[in-house]
């Protein structure tokens, strides 16, 4: 029995190792796009909060 191949885990291992980095690229990946989402709505907001300050400016200056 000079084989050794019965417990050879090397290639469980490098699967193992694969699986964490895909896991780890995968995670990067959905937060980096929730957190450009996040930034998208809070402009959207800003957008909108401000688009309603300058709108209510002119009801109020034309109503002078």
């Amino acid at each position: 029995m000079a084989e050794s191949d019965w417990d050879d885990d090397s290639a469980y291992d490098d699967a193992v190792l694969r699986a964490r980095r895909a896991t780890r690229i995968g995670w990067t990946a959905i937060s980096g796009t929730v957190t450009a989402l996040g930034c998208v709505a809070v402009v959207a907001a800003v957008a909108c909060l401000a688009a309603v300050f300058v709108l209510a400016y002119l009801v109020v200056s034309v109503n002078r």
